[in-house]
């Protein structure tokens, strides 16, 4: 199995990749700015970097981690931008700075990755396409709206894309993690803030990054075909719908 996983420097998407890897995949690890990280995530990975808001980088993206792989089998839409913007204190400059950016990268750079790697997969009549969405999707984000709206855009974009696609043998799925334990949201995870997000979940606790690759796995499995057009909410039980 040959895999892309974007954003692949550090948290979620550190341990998707390591999770192919493990299970025997050619993994090619995307990052944006961080490339001693991106090279701490696997020893043997292939290395892509680019901004997947751009376009043509998205494409070049793609094009580098198929050559590299021999192939591709296999996209995780995993990279994401987010800030703070909320409507009643953020500027408007800042408010459009912020919405511009985040759809940029979490719906228009996954849309366009996607575009070019079921080119890919058509060739090939099979393949896997997952994306990391949020349960602010469903929840709501009032600090960061343009970021539940943009995992909100990237879950129907990948059932309008699952329903597309299936005729070519690929199967396009989203997984809804709520919150995860990674370095970006270690700040507020510590103290009360961190005490009062734990308790959203009856299970006290936050996920692990493992959790969510675990189930990013499964779905990139021949056996979780018939879960394609499917959003998994990953929240420990923390928003019901």
């Amino acid at each position: 199995m040959r895999v892309l996983v974007t954003g692949a420097s550090g948290g979620i998407g550190r341990a998707i990749a390591r999770a192919f890897a493990a299970d025997g995949a050619k993994v090619a690890v995307h990052y944006s700015t961080r490339r001693e990280e991106a090279q701490k995530t696997l020893e043997d990975g292939v290395i892509v970097c680019g901004d997947i808001a751009d376009p043509v980088q998205a494409e070049r993206i793609v094009d580098e981690a198929a050559a590299g792989l021999g192939g591709l089998d296999v996209l995780v839409n995993n990279a994401a931008a987010n800030t703070a913007h909320p409507i009643t204190t953020s500027s408007y400059e800042d408010w459009t700075t912020a919405w511009r950016r985040v759809v940029d990268v979490n719906l228009l750079g996954a849309a366009n990755l996607s575009y070019c790697a079921a080119q890919i997969m058509i060739g090939q009549k099979s393949g896997r396409i997952i994306n990391v969405g949020s349960r602010g999707a469903f929840r709501g984000e009032p600090d960061h709206p343009a970021y539940g709206a943009s995992k909100a855009g990237l879950h129907a974009l990948g059932q309008s894309l699952a329903v597309a696609l299936a005729p070519h043998g690929i199967s396009v799925t989203s997984v809804a993690p709520g919150f995860v334990a990674t370095d970006r949201v270690a700040d507020r995870l510590a103290g009360e803030s961190g005490e009062q997000i734990r308790a959203q979940s009856p299970f006290g606790r936050v996920a692990e990054p493992e959790e969510i690759a675990a189930a990013v796995l499964w779905l990139a499995s021949p056996e979780a075909l018939w879960a394609s057009g499917t959003v998994v909410d990953l929240n420990g039980a923390s928003h019901l719908r």
